[in-house]
């Protein structure tokens, strides 16, 4: 099994430049799953207590335990990705290539940016820093304005 790169592994072409590049930011990424623990919590909770459970603060612990595993797991690989965008193609992890001319919607997600082309695939920039600016740079670069 081949291991999957998390920063652009696609080669450009020639005279083909990256004018841009956007990376996971570690605070964004455990701001997000500090988010999602107190969420994951209070629905651990929020079962227990529907199901008559005297002990409800135990759904709270599950959750926190469920969401900190997965945190820790995967941060060191969502902190290494990163998005390329040159000056014809938006370059992802590995060998995901976008042509800007088939982006046809960009949106924000939380944390993430949405990349949609014309065929309907779908590709996420996430832990974005300044999701705003991020989107409007690519949209800048598709042609699209700041509309989406």
């Amino acid at each position: 099994m081949t291991e999957l790169s998390m920063t652009p592994t696609t080669p450009l072409a020639d005279g083909e430049r990256v004018v841009a590049s956007f990376g996971s930011d570690r605070a964004t990424y455990w701001r997000d799953h500090a988010w999602l623990a107190v969420a994951a919590m209070a629905l651990g909770m929020a079962i227990l207590w529907a199901l008559g459970n005297p002990h409800v603060w135990t759904g709270a612990v599950g959750g926190l335990a469920a969401v900190a595993v997965r945190a820790g797991y995967l941060a060191s690989d969502e902190a290494a990705a990163r998005w390329d965008m040159t000056d014809r193609r938006l370059l992802g992890p590995g060998v995901r290539a976008v042509p800007l001319s088939e982006i046809a919607t960009v949106r924000t997600l939380g944390s993430a940016v949405q990349v949609v082309t014309h065929s309907g695939d779908k590709h996420l920039l996430k832990y974005q820093p300044d999701k705003e600016a991020t989107a409007a740079r690519i949209r800048a670069a598709s042609g699209m304005g700041q509309t989406a």
